[in-house]
């Protein structure tokens, strides 16, 4: 048996320099595809976390790490959908999905591929579905035709069926009992039912709020929620996920809410991380940006405080920092420091509602 040229480790190991904070998920997605490429059952993955948690940037690093090895070329049909072009999909599923994952195979093997070569890719591709939450069955109790026929779609597309679908006027067969499906979605309106359980202490004991103290010794209460500690598969049939279509995930991950300390890193770690693109935006007029560790402690502590936004509360309380810099890089200065007051000052400018106003 030919030996396969990277180990679930690799991907873990290379997906945590883009992904901060959400291991557990990781290292589930990288067995996950390993197994799918070693030819392997693996189940297909439905991915639960807040706006800002990392869904997209997972699948996004992930495709780019099968996509820049000289060894992974026929792995690397990856391809990301939003789930609301299933249900406008003029075309039908197939054309939506299988009919993206050919035109990818023929961009990744060539105009020499043979059509049995194309068609291999596709039954082994990977298809990320983005906010598969807005496919709901139902909202507010009525009926959501559109939700409901992008869950039938997916559920056919899922259940090893022969799907036929067409390219440029020719029929395809193929049997997608080899394509693994991650779907991720934040499932808002699923959060804010399970913590009202939680909180009011439904079949568990209500929780407390507790003190958190920052490091720099903010003080705030907190309630020490986490939606995998109390998510059943009741909570996504009642939100309107149907009973068939959740079946067909043999995983359920729910992504962390991402703490100070990952926020911190977030915004300066990673390689397109939000300051080193701001520092790159400086040194075009031979400015050197730096940050104090009060600025970068001040700048996460007030992304942590707005749960729903993750990651994504990094760049809005950035901006308010930093726009009037950007608009005046000072002439003459080769250096400028962002420091704890001029994060402290924006935040204040923004609870006052008056940021921006100048």
């Amino acid at each position: 048996m030919e030996s396969f040229p990277f180990r679930p480790r690799d991907i873990h190991d290379e997906l945590k320099k883009t992904v901060v904070g959400q291991d557990d998920a990781i290292r589930e997605l990288s067995v996950a595809v390993v197994k799918h490429l070693v030819g392997h059952s693996a189940g297909n993955i439905l991915m639960i976390g807040n706006s800002g948690s990392g869904k997209t940037t997972l699948m996004r690093s992930l495709e780019g790490f099968l996509s820049s090895r000289y060894d992974t070329t026929a792995y690397a049909n990856v391809i990301r959908i939003n789930a609301n072009v299933l249900a406008e999909e003029r075309q039908g599923y197939g054309k939506a999905v299988l009919g993206r994952l050919f035109a990818n195979a023929k961009q990744i093997l060539g105009a020499s591929a043979s059509a049995e070569q194309l068609i291999h890719s596709v039954e082994h591709g990977i298809v990320f579905i983005d906010e598969v939450d807005k496919i709901r069955a139902h909202v507010s109790g009525e009926p959501n035709v559109r939700g409901i026929v992008a869950q039938e779609a997916l559920l056919t597309l899922m259940e090893n069926e022969n799907v036929e679908f067409d390219v440029d006027g020719r029929n395809h067969a193929i049997n997608s009992s080899h394509v693994l499906f991650v779907a991720g979605g934040a499932f808002e309106e699923l959060y804010d039912s399970v913590l009202r359980r939680a909180t009011i202490g439904q079949d568990v004991a209500p929780m407390r709020p507790i003190v958190v103290v920052s490091s720099s010794g903010e003080v705030r209460e907190e309630l020490p929620f986490h939606l995998r500690d109390y998510l059943r598969y009741e909570d996504l049939f009642k939100y309107g996920m149907t009973p068939q279509f959740v079946s067909r995930f043999e995983s359920i991950v729910v992504l962390n809410d991402l703490g100070e300390g990952e926020l911190a890193r977030i915004f300066v770690e990673p390689e397109k991380s939000i300051f080193r693109a701001s520092r790159e935006y400086f040194q075009r007029f031979g400015i050197d940006l730096q940050i104090t560790r009060g600025a970068l402690v001040a700048i996460a502590w007030d992304a942590a405080r707005q749960k729903r936004l993750g990651a994504r509360a990094l760049r809005d309380t950035y901006r308010r920092v930093i726009r009037n810099l950007e608009f005046d890089p000072a002439e003459g200065q080769t250096v400028v420091t962002v420091d704890e007051e001029m994060v402290k000052r924006a935040i204040s400018g923004r609870e006052q509602g008056t940021a921006g106003k100048r």
